[in-house]
């Protein structure tokens, strides 16, 4: 399948520059441009979007609020978003993916990191780049621990998973792939994604990402502090 992929920035030289680098993959093509937050709203269900790489920063509607009213629309369920930031650690893209961002990277990246960027949100996994550790992501959640974003409920939800989602939580909370989840705790990676997505639909998750944060969030996870 072609992975559609929407731009959104406000700046007309990147958007081209990423234009010219999607559409040269067998495997995608981009189905739009938007230059503002409310384009990127009504192109992502126009278009019929998989993927959007979202700038955070945009004059009118900025990506985070962009980024809020995909994740709420039952109609865009599907919809994958990117956000991408000059600055990688800032507070605004932990924000994004409370707000329901599949993960970030920076502009600065190399095209094959954006490449595989793409392929890795089409396909419903956490993406952050390399700079943008677990551990930096954890101590803006503990920072934001009054955060109005914060959701209480999130603690008594984690009552309705078994022991063994909880166990692969705490482990998609540290960063692990399926892969290395199931030799952790010697189980198959079927078995594993299987504890992902049941967890998912029981704390209402949109995607990998998702669960990071509620991982966190929840207290489930513990952030570093070295």
């Amino acid at each position: 399948m072609t992975i559609r992929v929407l731009l959104a920035d406000d700046q007309a030289l990147l958007r081209s520059a990423f234009r010219v680098l999607v559409d040269s993959e067998p495997d995608m093509e981009v189905v739009g441009e938007a230059s503002d937050g409310a384009e990127a709203v009504r192109l992502a269900k126009e278009q019929r979007a998989d993927v959007v790489l979202m700038d955070i920063r945009m004059p009118g509607m900025d990506g985070l609020a962009a980024t809020r009213m995909i994740s709420a629309d039952p109609a865009l369920a599907h919809v994958r978003i990117v956000i991408l930031t000059t600055f990688e650690v800032d507070d605004y893209v932990v924000q994004s993916l409370r707000a329901g961002a599949s993960g970030f990277l920076g502009k600065g990246s190399e095209p094959d990191e954006l490449l595989t960027a793409i392929r890795v949100a089409a396909d419903g996994e956490a993406l952050l780049s390399p700079v943008a550790t677990k551990g930096l992501i954890a101590r803006f959640l503990a920072q934001g621990g009054d955060s109005p974003d914060r959701d209480p409920a999130r603690s008594e939800r984690l009552d309705a998973l078994t022991g063994r989602e909880r166990e692969v939580l705490v482990q998609v909370g540290g960063g692990h792939s399926n892969d290395e989840i199931a030799e952790r705790l010697e189980v198959s990676p079927l078995t594993v994604k299987t504890h992902v997505n049941r967890a998912m639909a029981k704390l209402g998750a949109r995607d990998r990402a998702q669960l990071v944060v509620i991982a966190y969030e929840s207290g489930l996870v513990r952030p570093r502090v070295d």
